[in-house]
């Protein structure tokens, strides 16, 4: 592959846990749900914005509400992981050697500015990167390719040049519809999950194994 397109959160660094946390906490002390771990789980895809949309209905916030409560909950994520904040096995090796290779690398995620900020800075890699898609970046969040595709214009690459490593369905689902193969980190799924998928190349618990490895 002559590029490589990274989710971030459950793909780049394990932290679906805490981001589930933050979401339960603030939908049933703050706004009084009475949601359970297993089914806000589910729901955590796509902008922020949306997840709220998909809990309560489209008609509970304003647009100004939903943006103030999006960065409400990424602050407890970012007090609650950043003590645990760090790159899955392999992966800081995984990028430098690509670096070193001059593969152009970018990251295409559904996280708002702020929290991609928080890890890139936070743990100094984002000269790595020549592309960032954030969800401020696009109209109409994964499974829909705009993530993907913008993040392969920006690289100057074609779709199908390009490989994507996530953790969720519909980000696989996002990469097929943008014509892009996918490596898939089972941080946060099982495989039989995507069976549906076609394009999945390889399940990775992290960047260790082999097949990874031989990527770069």
């Amino acid at each position: 592959m002559k590029a490589f397109i990274f989710d971030l959160n459950g793909t780049m660094i394990h932290d679906m846990d805490y981001h589930t946390q933050a979401w339960q906490q603030l939908m049933n002390e703050d706004l009084g749900g009475q949601f359970t771990r297993e089914q806000v789980k589910p729901q955590m895809y796509g902008k922020n914005q949306e997840v709220l949309v998909r809990m309560f209905g489209p008609d509970r916030f304003t647009e100004e509400e939903m943006t103030r409560l999006a960065v409400e909950k990424e602050k407890r994520y970012q007090e609650a992981y950043r003590p645990h904040l760090r790159l899955l096995p392999g992966l800081p090796e995984f990028l430098a050697r690509a670096h070193q290779r001059g593969i152009p690398m970018a990251i295409g995620s559904a996280a708002i500015p702020f929290n991609i900020d928080f890890v890139l800075d936070t743990l100094d890699i984002r000269h790595y990167f020549a592309a960032i898609v954030s969800a401020d970046d696009v109209t109409i969040s994964k499974p829909h390719p705009e993530t993907f595709l913008k993040a392969a214009a920006q690289l100057g690459v074609t779709p199908a040049d390009c490989l994507v490593f996530e953790d969720v369905p519909k980000g696989a689902e996002a990469a097929l519809n943008a014509g892009m193969p996918a490596v898939i980190l089972t941080t946060t799924h099982e495989p039989a999950e995507f069976a549906h998928l076609p394009n999945i190349r390889h399940f990775s618990p992290d960047y260790t194994d082999a097949f990874v490895q031989g990527l770069v």
